[in-house]
């Protein structure tokens, strides 16, 4: 693990943006799918101010790369309304996937980056591990955040699959009640299992093990 506090900086940095992209990715589609709720309170943008969350875009991103070895965080959420959907069936699932969708497509564009780079030669340890970092946070926020546990974006995919009376029997209930518990949980003792998942994602992108 990178412990240059430059370095440091730079990761928070892209954890910053990183789920910044993914926080407006929602509002974004939100708007063109007919809910105006994130465009009207100002949260399309990619100024950061109105996203950060002094807990999710700092404190823990400090925490987990010092505590655990990779970096993890989150901004404020982006309002919507799904009642303003134009597709009341599927628009929530829509919405809830753009996240990680957005932060794939930030991972995909840099693994073509690192793939073309190392082609043509390029030798530079810094623009490498900038680069790395910038592909696995992104990895591990798409991931993640496809976890099936509200408020999870996953828990939402989900939800808008099944059946409405299997929404509300009494385990789903439970999930929604107590969720944020159950997220904590999963990223203190369950995110491992992640992450052969993010080593292969991360291999197939830039041809690169991690």
């Amino acid at each position: 693990m990178q412990t240059d506090p430059l370095f440091l900086i730079i990761q928070i940095a892209i954890i910053i943006f990183s789920v910044i992209i993914h926080e407006v990715s929602h509002g974004w589609i939100a708007n063109l799918l007919g809910d105006p709720t994130a465009r009207l309170e100002g949260r399309l943008t990619l100024n950061p101010v109105p996203h950060i969350d002094p807990v999710g875009s700092v404190i823990v991103p400090l925490i987990t790369v010092f505590g655990g070895g990779f970096m993890f965080g989150w901004a404020k959420p982006v309002p919507y309304n799904p009642r303003n959907l134009k597709n009341q069936q599927w628009g929530e699932a829509i919405v809830a996937a753009a996240g990680p969708l957005s932060n794939l497509a930030i991972a995909i564009f840099f693994g073509l980056v690192m793939r073309f780079a190392l082609a043509s030669g390029f030798n530079s340890a810094s623009f490498y591990s900038v680069v790395s970092a910038i592909i696995i946070s992104n990895i591990v926020l798409a991931i993640f955040n496809l976890v099936p546990i509200p408020p999870l974006d996953g828990s939402k995919v989900l939800f808008s699959i099944l059946p409405y009376h299997t929404r509300h029997n009494q385990f789903f209930q439970f999930l929604e009640q107590y969720g944020l518990i159950l997220v904590l949980l999963f990223v203190l003792f369950l995110f491992k299992i992640l992450h052969p998942a993010i080593a292969l994602i991360f291999g197939l992108l830039t041809g690169t093990p991690t």
